[in-house]
C-alpha cells in the first residue's frame, strides 16, 4: 500500500511585549525568580478583570499581515475552559470563532521549488503557566502565566517533515523581521504542536490525527515526524491505523513519541465569549499597521540588487541586523570603488557580490562563531569590511593574508590599510623576488618538476602553494604561476 502523509502545525509565538496580555505586569519573567513577575490577575483571583495589551493587538495584526491573512473587521475574546495546574482561573483567554486574521498563505521555497502553505488562522490568547515535575510533585511558575501568544493553525497542505521544517524556519525569520517575536524555540517563544495522520495515495479523506507535542527546535521537529511516519506506516500495514483523535509527546532523549492522552475537539473546551473583555474594532488597528521588507522579498533583492547567491542572501537576511550592515558595507564598497584610480582593474558585478557574499557568510560570520561575537560586539565597521573587500578585489593583499588581516581586525577594529602596513601582509608584485622564490622551491622538488614535465600539470598547483609558503603569503598568485611555467 501506497501511502501519503498530511501534516499541519499549530504554532504558538510569544510577543515581546513589555507588558503581559490582561494585566501590567512585566513580560520579562522567564529571567526573573519564580512567581516574582505576578499578581492577582496573573493568579486568577476572584474580582480580577482583565485589560486588553493595545500593543500586542496592534502586533498581531501586523503578523497577521505579513502572512496575508484577511484581517476580520471585529475579533473578540473567548474562555477556553480546561483544568490543569498552569491555569488557575480553570479557562484559558483565548479566541474562538472571531480570530485576527483569517485564510492567509505563506510561500515556501523547497529545493529551489516555491511552495504554498495555507494558514487557516491567527489568534490572540493568554499563555499559561510553567510546570515543573520534581520528585513526583509539580511546581508552578506563574510568570510565564498571562503573556501574550499568537496562536498561528496552518491546513493540512505539507507532505514532508522538511517541508514542516522549511516553513517555521521562514516564519521564525518574519516574526523576527516585523519585531513582534525573538522566536526562538529553544528558549520557547516558538513552540509547535505537528498534527500528522497518513492515508493512501488517491485517498481525499482526512483520517484522524495525531497531535505531536514538546517539539523545542527545528531540528526536533523533522525528527518527530520522521518518526511518527514510521510508527503509523507499520499501522496501516498491520491492518489496525489510527483511528482515533490522540495526543503524543515528544522525546528527544529516545528520539520516540510517546502517548500522552486522547485529544480533545472544540466542545470539550465549552468556548463563550469572555464577558469581562468586549469585542475589537480591527478596522482602525488594521489601517495604521505598516509592514517592513520581508525576509523572501529582502532576498530577491539582495540576489539582482548585490549579486548575492541565494544562500548568502539566505544567510545575510536572517537578522534584520545583518541586513543593515549588508547593505552598509556594500554601499562603503561602491563608494571605494568609484574612488579608485582610473585603470585600476575591478571584478565584474557577478564577482564582486559573490566574492563578498562570501567573505561575509563563510570568513567574518564563520570566524564570530568561532569567537562566540555577537553583531553588537563586532569591532569591525562596515567602512573597513569594504576597505578590505576592496583590497582583495584588487588583489592589494592575498586571499591567505587578508584571513590574517581579517583576524587582526576583529582584535582590534582598525584600518586595513593600517594593519596591512604594519604587518606587512599587502600583496609582492616584484619580479625578482618571486623569480627568487619560484627558483628555490623548483630546486628542491626535483620530483614534482619531473611529474609536472612528464605531462601532469596538475601538479602546478602544489608548487604555487610552495612558493606562497616562500613569500609567506605574499605573492600574487597569477604571477606565481606565469613565472613558474616560464621557468618549468
Amino acid at each position: 500500500m501506497q501511502l501519503e502523509t498530511i501534516i499541519g502545525l499549530e504554532i504558538h509565538t510569544q510577543l515581546k511585549t513589555k507588558s503581559k496580555m490582561f494585566c501590567a505586569c512585566s513580560n520579562a519573567g522567564e529571567f526573573a525568580p519564580p512567581n516574582t513577575t505576578i499578581c492577582p490577575i496573573c493568579v486568577g483571583h476572584p474580582g480580577t478583570l482583565p485589560v486588553p495589551n493595545r500593543t500586542a493587538i496592534l502586533w498581531s495584526v501586523k503578523a497577521a499581515k505579513a502572512i496575508n491573512c484577511r484581517i476580520n473587521p471585529v475579533s473578540k475574546f473567548d474562555r477556553k475552559h480546561y483544568f490543569y495546574p498552569d491555569l488557575p482561573k480553570g479557562y484559558q483567554i483565548s479566541q474562538y470563532d472571531q480570530p485576527i486574521g483569517v485564510e492567509g498563505a505563506l510561500e515556501i521555497d523547497v529545493n529551489g521549488e516555491p511552495m504554498r502553505v495555507r494558514i487557516e488562522r491567527l489568534h490572540l490568547e493568554e499563555d499559561a503557566a510553567k510546570n515543573f515535575h520534581k520528585d513526583g510533585s509539580t511546581l508552578v511558575d506563574f510568570n510565564r502565566g498571562g503573556t501574550p501568544l499568537m496562536e498561528i493553525v496552518t491546513r493540512p497542505d505539507m507532505r514532508t517533515p522538511a517541508q514542516a521544517k522549511i516553513f517555521l524556519q521562514e516564519l521564525r525569520r518574519i516574526m523576527r523581521h516585523i519585531g513582534v517575536s525573538d522566536a526562538d524555540m529553544e528558549k520557547g517563544h516558538l513552540r509547535c504542536d505537528a498534527n500528522i495522520s497518513m492515508r493512501p495515495v488517491g485517498d481525499e479523506t482526512l483520517y484522524p490525527k495525531t497531535e505531536i507535542k514538546n517539539i523545542n527546535s527545528f531540528r526536533s521537529v523533522e525528527r518527530a515526524l520522521t518518526f511518527e511516519i514510521e510508527r503509523q506506516t507499520q499501522l496501516w500495514e498491520a491492518g489496525t491505523p489510527v483511528d482515533r483523535l490522540s495526543t503524543r509527546g515528544w522525546n528527544d532523549d529516545r528520539g520516540t513519541t510517546e502517548e500522552q492522552r486522547g485529544k480533545e475537539e472544540a466542545a470539550d473546551y465549552r468556548y463563550f465569549p469572555d464577558p469581562d473583555l468586549p469585542p475589537i474594532n480591527l478596522r482602525e488597528i488594521e489601517e495604521r499597521v505598516t509592514l517592513p521588507e520581508l525576509p523572501q522579498a529582502l532576498r530577491a533583492r539582495f540576489c539582482a540588487e548585490y549579486a548575492l547567491s541565494p544562500d548568502d542572501a539566505l544567510t545575510l537576511t536572517e537578522e534584520r541586523a545583518w541586513v543593515s550592515f549588508t547593505e552598509a558595507v556594500f554601499a562603503e564598497l561602491y563608494t571605494w570603488l568609484e574612488s579608485l584610480p582610473h585603470g585600476t582593474v575591478i571584478p565584474e558585478r557577478q564577482a564582486l557580490g559573490k566574492l563578498t557574499g562570501g567573505w561575509l557568510t563563510s570568513k567574518l560570520l564563520g570566524k564570530m562563531g568561532e569567537r562566540g561575537i555577537t553583531l553588537d560586539e563586532l569591532k569591525i565597521t562596515p567602512e573597513n569590511f569594504a576597505e578590505l573587500m576592496t583590497q582583495i578585489a584588487t588583489e592589494q593583499v592575498g586571499s591567505t593574508n587578508a584571513q590574517k588581516l581579517l583576524d587582526l581586525m576583529l582584535d582590534s577594529g582598525a584600518d586595513p590599510s593600517h594593519l596591512m602596513e604594519e604587518h606587512g601582509l599587502g600583496q609582492v608584485r616584484d619580479t625578482s623576488l618571486i623569480e627568487q622564490a619560484a627558483a628555490r622551491v623548483i630546486e628542491s622538488n626535483p620530483d614534482a618538476v619531473a611529474r609536472y614535465r612528464a605531462g601532469k600539470t596538475e601538479v602546478i598547483k602544489f608548487l604555487i602553494g610552495m612558493v606562497m609558503k616562500e613569500t609567506e603569503g605574499k605573492a600574487d598568485p597569477r604571477m606565481v604561476e606565469e613565472l613558474l611555467k616560464k621557468k618549468l
